[in-house]
């Protein structure tokens, strides 16, 4: 393996390159535990320049039409297709997803949903008559991204498309942990068309930039992905402005498998969805509740399915996991691995510890435990890691009590005949459900209940969150 550094030697601010006055933030390549960049220490004085930049650039934005639009974001989604190799390294080298996941899902998926939502520019009902009442929908004005490290590009973009085709302005603080995608996307944006001041990236730390575009008045919305714990004291920091805040959280997604599941297909599947970038995926399915007269049959299945899971070099194209994103997620991980040993769930394959052979590297070990109690740590709390709980239920109503049964409500899956599933689907508190392996949907909603968060990614439900509603009566 090599490493190369990365230069992001300043913010990017009204489409130049700011140089930074408060010192840097090494990057860390966790598969080599070496230095490849030093992104700037944002201060909450550069968070205001890029607002102001922002905030110039507003109104001659939100002036083009939807269409518009539209075409500037196709362009951008041509320019990341043509920089993917790039894009994909740049991942690899800074938070360890195996290099053929970052070339489709971390590279591949952002660059669809660019094109489902300039597909909407013509069929969105951006004015509307309602009686005597015309129905205006109109830019939100100055928008706050901030991102987290798991998917670095997809997150952002998910919020930047739908963002600038209702015709606002952005301020993005992406993860101090995987900053270097953000350079390319704005070298990108700018090369597709996106005005000067319309994309502002601002690098530093959740505490200090993050905190201070929480709080910034002329900041009107903050859209954020990450914990739980930092979505509530971004909450709490904007309401003192009463700006919007959408929240897209943690996760404990079940996977049910009823009795008349196809057993393979359901195990197979809830592994991929538990294990794929390391587990390190708000909407995951760390848990498998399964009929406990079954256990045994899918405890079977699912260890010789783990055995496929090659753990090791991201860069290799045989990899399936790589480091987990940091070596203090590292710890974090075997934590919860040696948390469930001390609580007594039954561990049928990996374990403590890093895999044999990898002496370094933010690694651990692919790990599932079966008979595991679903109101211990392990079953109750987000991970982040490749541990797969299997929980054993007695009946459907008891399955559906234990997938409701935590603080979280993101997503989940459910085997078994059609119908069946169906109707389980149905009852569980969660945004987003996966029904027999249900492809996934560009233009559906993605959010969650409860602690999970608040607002919709994704398709015109994802595009209302960055617009204003007036109502003019004539």
């Amino acid at each position: 393996m090599t490493t190369t550094t990365h230069l992001v030697t300043g913010h990017w601010i009204g489409g130049e390159i700011v140089t930074g006055s408060a010192g840097t933030i090494p990057v860390v390549n966790p598969a080599t535990g070496e230095t490849i960049a030093h992104p700037p220490a944002g201060t909450a004085a550069d968070v205001d320049r890029a607002v102001a930049a922002a905030r110039a650039a507003s109104p001659s934005w939100a002036a083009t039409t939807p269409q518009e639009r539209a075409e500037v974001l196709r362009r951008l989604a041509a320019g990341l297709a043509a920089r993917q190799e790039e894009i994909a390294a740049a991942i690899t080298a800074e938070m360890g997803a195996p290099i053929s996941l970052s070339r489709t899902a971390q590279v591949g998926f952002p660059a669809a949903v660019i094109e489902s939502i300039a597909g909407l520019a013509d069929e969105f009902p951006w004015t509307e008559e309602i009686g005597n009442s015309l129905i205006v929908r109109e830019p939100i004005g100055v928008v706050g991204a901030i991102t987290p490290w798991n998917f670095p590009l997809q997150q952002i973009v998910s919020k930047l498309a739908p963002a600038l085709l209702a015709g606002n302005t952005m301020v993005f603080k992406p993860s101090e942990n995987a900053p270097l995608t953000a350079r390319i996307l704005a070298e990108v944006a700018a090369e597709a068309g996106v005005p000067a001041g319309v994309l502002n990236v601002v690098y530093g730390t959740g505490p200090v930039v993050g905190e201070a575009m929480s709080a910034h008045p002329d900041i009107d919305m903050i859209s954020f992905t990450g914990s739980t714990r930092a979505g509530r004291r971004i909450a709490a920091v904007a309401s003192e402005t009463v700006k919007r805040v959408a929240l897209e959280l943690g996760g404990k997604g079940a996977n049910i498998i009823l009795d008349d599941a196809d057993l393979p297909e359901a195990v197979n599947k809830g592994l991929m969805m538990a294990f794929s970038n390391g587990g390190q995926v708000c909407g995951a399915w760390p848990r498998m509740l399964v009929p406990a007269a079954r256990q045994d049959e899918v405890v079977a299945l699912a260890v010789e399915a783990a055995r496929q899971y090659t753990v090791g070099d991201p860069t290799d194209e045989a990899t399936r996991i790589g480091p987990m994103a940091s070596e203090a997620h590292r710890v974090k991980v075997n934590g919860y691995i040696e948390r469930g040993i001390v609580d007594g769930a039954r561990l049928v394959f990996g374990g403590p510890g890093r895999p044999e052979g990898l002496t370094t590297g933010a690694y651990v070990r692919p790990t599932i435990f079966a008979d595991v109690d679903p109101d211990s740590a392990i079953a109750q709390e987000e991970i982040f890691g490749p541990v797969l709980t299997i929980i054993p239920y007695a009946d459907e109503e008891e399955a559906v009590a234990i997938a409701n049964g935590t603080q979280y409500g993101l997503t989940s899956g459910v085997f078994g005949a059609p119908e069946h599933a169906l109707a389980v689907a149905r009852r569980l508190r969660v945004g987003q459900v996966d029904v027999n392996a249900g492809h996934w949907n560009a233009l559906a909603p993605f959010g969650g209940y409860k602690q999970s968060g608040n607002g919709r990614e994704f398709g015109r439900f994802g595009l209302e969150e960055f617009l204003e509603i007036k109502s003019i009566q004539r």
